[in-house]
C-alpha cells in the first residue's frame, strides 16, 4: 500500500484503487507501530475516492525532522575520499566505513524539503553539486520503520571536500532535500534485491544514470535508526536517509535546469528540476 500527503487530505492507495481521509492529521496518522494495519483496516472500510485527490501531492512530512546517514555503501566511501583527497580528509570516510558508530547527521527541518515535482537547489557558493539517491526510512516515535520513501540528499561536494567540518553547509539550506512521493508501507521490509536508479536529464539528453541494490548497504535500517534514536527523541516520528550507493563521477556537477529522476522498485519515482 501507499499513503499519499495531498492537498485535500490523506489518500491510502492498494491495487490503483484509493480512499481518502480528509479530517486525519498526518503526524498522528503516520505515528503509528501498527500504521500498515490501520491503513489496511481504512482501506477496506471506506469508499472509493476519484483520482483528483491526487492532484496535488505534498511531500510526505509533517512536524518530522529529516536525518541522513553517510558513507553506507563502498562507492560512497570511494567517493568522499576522492573528493577529499586534497584536503587530507580522506582518511575520515575510510575509517568511518569500517567504524561501529555510522555517520549520522542531521538533514533537514520540514520547510526546506520540496516533493515530487518540486525544484531542489545548488547552492550557489559551491561549484560541484549532485544528487544523492536514498532509500528514505519513515519511522516512529518508539523507532520503529512504519514506511518507506524515496529522498535526494543533495549535496556540495566541493564544500565538503574542502573539509568535513563543513558537512553542515554542504548539507543543510534551502531546498536542500525532496521526497516522495508516497509512504510505502508492507507487512514485511523491503526486499534486499530492491534496485534504487539514479536518472539526470540535462534538456533532451541524458547525462547521467545509475543503479545499485540496497543489498549493497553495509548497514541495516535498523542498525542505522538505532543510532539516530540513541540519545534523540522525536515525538513525531523521524525520517531517515540512508546514504547513497550511486555517484556520479567527478567531472560532472547538476546545472539549473537539469532533471532528476530517482526510481525505487515499489514505492515509484521521484521527480525534481533544479533551480
Amino acid at each position: 500500500m501507499k499513503i499519499y500527503k495531498t492537498k485535500t487530505g490523506i489518500v491510502i492507495e492498494k491495487e490503483k484503487k484509493l480512499v481518502a481521509l480528509q479530517q486525519e492529521n498526518w503526524d498522528q496518522f503516520i505515528n503509528d507501530d501498527a500504521l500498515f494495519q490501520k491503513a489496511e483496516q481504512l482501506f477496506l472500510s471506506l469508499p472509493l475516492a476519484h483520482n483528483e485527490m491526487m492532484n496535488e501531492i505534498l511531500p510526505p512530512i509533517g512536524n518530522q525532522e529529516l536525518w541522513a546517514c553517510g558513507v553506507t555503501y563502498l562507492r560512497s566511501k570511494i567517493g568522499r575520499q576522492e573528493e577529499s583527497k586534497n584536503t587530507g580528509g580522506g582518511d575520515f570516510y575510510a575509517r568511518v566505513y569500517e567504524a561501529e558508530r555510522p555517520e549520522i547527521f542531521f538533514k533537514s527541518t520540514p520547510h526546506r524539503v520540496v516533493g515530487h515535482g518540486g525544484e531542489v537547489r545548488i547552492r550557489k557558493d559551491s561549484v560541484w553539486n549532485v544528487p544523492e539517491p536514498e532509500l528514505t526510512l519513515v519511522v516512529t516515535s518508539s523507532g520503529k520503520i512504519v514506511g518507506y520513501t524515496i529522498g535526494n540528499d543533495m549535496s556540495s561536494r566541493s564544500i565538503e571536500g574542502e573539509n568535513p567540518l563543513y558537512l553542515p553547509q554542504a548539507k543543510t539550506y534551502d531546498g536542500c532535500a525532496s521526497i516522495g512521493p508516497c509512504i510505502y508501507i508492507t507487512e514485511k521490509p523491503l526486499d534486499q534485491n530492491t534496485m534504487i536508479h539514479l536518472q539526470i536529464n540535462r534538456g533532451k539528453t541524458n547525462v547521467f544514470e545509475g543503479s545499485i541494490s540496497i543489498s549493497q548497504m553495509k548497514r541495516t535500517p535498523e542498525e542505522l535508526v538505532s543510532f539516530v534514536y540513541r540519545e534523540c527523541s522525536f515525538p513525531n516520528g523521524c525520517l531517515v536517509m540512508t546514504g547513497t550507493g550511486i555517484v556520479p563521477p567527478n567531472e560532472f556537477t547538476l546545472q539549473g535546469g537539469d532533471e532528476i529522476k530517482i526510481t525505487i522498485d515499489g514505492i515509484g519515482e521521484l521527480i525534481n528540476w533544479v533551480k
